[in-house]
């Protein structure tokens, strides 16, 4: 979590003391998709946080609406006694829980509910002002229709007040619901509390009297929030040359290509199947893929773009692997030296071992760097010159070359329309922007709908001195540390390394992309990486971080709701770095891969506790699209 490790004697953080969060609103404006948003991200911070639903409470200890008298819902009127008391009931049941929350050493209480009325929530603030607690009203308007029918049919007739009633006529109550409150709701004028105002669930945000850290990271974190279906899915990277090295940032083996491939065919297979089971064109909606810039993440996005492309995604490999990042010209622009025929060698800034064959290399476009030297696309056709050893693995010519990082960071359009000075009329012409404060790269294909971003940020955990070492060789060399990493794997970090703690605040930015994100969204990325990014979403303590299982070859899919997330896992692929040694029954997957069928030790503290223990493997082949694909709820 981002939080420091340390409390102070109350148990609380940041000096922010306890804070009350009052929702406000018109039922299906949003409040609880931003209650449970916010839970989510204060637990991140290690802000012990818990939603209060009204709604839930009532029909916990109500049942649902089928079970309640006549008048219960409405506001016109004079109530029956019998609605008044359970109302009543509810309400100092709510109270309660929140009293009891605090007493026990709780900082934020989100209390969910319409508090339409301002009477009713003045009173509710006053209370617990009176015992020091700072309250902040949180009002959610929306006047998008749009928007407030997809709260209606996602979230409200699936709720046990509609078990049975047909979709349509559950939607017209709700609505008659919705206009009885429109009649009697006071909108938060008020300034006697802060508060905050959104409109349209992120659209729009205003604020009044809002003091300290904590109640300015809630104002930050609300400011990137919204509530657009959308899907993410997690994928590890392919197996890499060099496995148990974290210096080398090697290419993907020949394994490791494959891999891309049936990642790329599982995961356009799976969106497309998801998508239209709810009515959705996969054509008009674009997936974003986002990679590190270590080789072996962003290459294994490689196959997406040269399937949108209609290009062949085959690697060709030559000694140090496919993929060689170009050399940094003197101007530091991580353009790559080409001459003016288009043609020209490449090897990797640093390169130990002996070079790679020359290419030929053909761009169907040039990027135009800042000191007007000629780039290589990304898409780029290579083919070895004569004389120079073609890779046994693939074919000699008419292949891709991936894409190189970006140094520095920037930003890489593709525009299919336009051109470029010295390409030819009709391809597409790619520019550059550099852009070393965000450190990303983005590769969109705004009309095959693919779009690739690179994010430094979300390199895999350091391992330091440990970087290569089994686990009996840090055993042996390094006793007392390692005893201490086995007593806390979240908190401890080894010399010279990261802690998982550390690697949770360094993905902090993620976090808030994430929520900004509005399209599908893939992440290719490394093992350690995705389990702090999926504790985030599925609200796991820190301490289990360490222990979530990401297996190579599973995919797993996370589909954010109003209550939570859905959450299913789906295998696609056996092969190197994922089954066990001999018959492949119970080894367990180690490292990012490790070079065999086998466990790669060497990479023990990225992958401290992978296990493939129980999946099922796949009969039917490598398992591709549709073969021994395996769903399991709860990641």
């Amino acid at each position: 979590m981002v939080a420091p490790l340390y409390t102070t004697a109350s148990g609380l953080l940041f000096h922010a003391g306890k804070i009350l969060v009052i929702t406000v609103g018109l039922p299906a404006r949003g409040k609880t998709h931003i209650s449970r948003a916010l839970e989510r991200y204060l637990r991140w911070m290690g802000v012990k946080t818990q939603v209060v639903s009204l709604g839930d409470y009532r029909r916990k200890t109500l049942g649902g609406a089928q079970k309640l008298p006549m008048d219960y819902f409405t506001l016109e009127g004079q109530k029956s006694e019998e609605t008044q008391e359970l109302r009543k009931k509810v309400s100092l049941g709510c109270e309660k829980l929140i009293w009891d929350f605090f007493e026990q050493g709780g900082q934020v209480v989100i209390y969910d509910a319409n508090n339409g009325r301002k009477a009713t929530r003045q009173a509710l603030a006053e209370k617990f002002d009176k015992a020091g607690i700072h309250v902040i009203m949180l009002e959610s308007l929306c006047d998008n229709k749009e928007i407030i029918e997809r709260n209606i049919r996602s979230v409200k007739i699936s709720s046990p007040d509609y078990r049975g009633w047909n979709p349509d006529k559950a939607v017209q109550d709700y609505y008659i619901r919705i206009r009885d409150h429109e009649k009697h709701y006071e909108p938060v004028e008020e300034t006697d509390w802060p508060y905050i105002r959104i409109l349209n669930v992120g659209e729009k945000i205003m604020m009044n009297d809002i003091r300290g850290y904590l109640q300015s990271r809630i104002v930050f974190f609300l400011m990137n929030i919204h509530n657009r279906f959308r899907t993410i899915y997690f994928a590890r990277s392919g197996q890499s040359l060099i496995e148990h090295s974290y210096k080398a940032d090697s290419d993907l083996s020949p394994a490791g290509w494959e891999y891309a491939e049936k990642l790329k065919d599982f995961v356009l297979d799976r969106r497309a199947k998801s998508l239209e089971q709810r009515g959705l064109n996969p054509q008009e909606r674009r997936l974003v893929i986002w990679t590190s810039t270590r080789r072996r993440s962003h290459h294994t996005a490689w196959p997406f773009l040269a399937h949108a492309t209609g290009q062949s995604s085959t690697p060709s490999l030559g000694p140090i692997g496919p993929g060689v990042a170009p050399t940094t010209d003197d101007s530091g622009s991580g353009g790559s030296e080409v001459d003016a025929s288009g043609s020209g060698t490449t090897s990797p800034p640093g390169n130990t071992t002996s070079p790679s064959p020359p290419v030929s290399v053909t761009p169907l476009t040039s990027i135009p760097t800042p000191n007007n030297q000629a780039g290589i696309h990304p898409l780029s056709q290579v083919t070895y010159s004569s004389g120079s050893p073609a890779s046994p693995a693939s074919p000699a010519s008419g292949v891709i070359t991936p894409p190189a990082s970006t140094t520095g960071g920037g930003v890489l359009t593709s525009s299919p329309t336009a051109t470029s000075p010295g390409s030819t009329t009709g391809q597409p012409t790619a520019t550059t922007t550099a852009n070393a404060t965000t450190a990303t790269t983005s590769t969109q294909f705004h009309k095959l709908g693919i779009k690739i971003v690179e994010k430094q940020q979300m390199s895999e955990i350091n391992p330091g001195i440990w970087d290569g070492l089994t686990p009996d060789l840090v055993r042996k060399y390094y006793p007392e540390d390692w005893e201490r990493f086995t007593k806390d794997p979240y908190a401890y970090r080894a010399p010279r390394a990261e802690s998982y703690h550390d690697l949770s605040v360094r993905l902090e930015p993620i976090l808030i992309e994430l929520e900004r994100e509005q399209e599908d969204l893939l992440i290719i990325g490394h093992a350690s990486v995705i389990r702090c990014l999926l504790a985030y979403l599925i609200g796991l303590p820190a301490s289990e971080i360490p222990a979530i299982e990401i297996a190579r070859g599973d995919l797993l899919e996370v589909t954010p709701t109003s209550y939570g997330v859905h959450s299913q896992a789906f295998h696609f692929w056996d092969g190197p770095g994922r089954r066990g040694s001999g018959s492949g029954g119970e080894g367990g997957e180690g490292g990012e891969g490790g070079g065999g069928y086998g466990k790669d030790e060497n990479n023990f503290y990225e992958n401290y506790a992978e296990d493939t223990k129980g999946k099922r493997k796949n009969t039917g082949g490598e398992g591709g699209v549709g073969g021994g694909e395996e769903g399991r709820e709860g990641v």
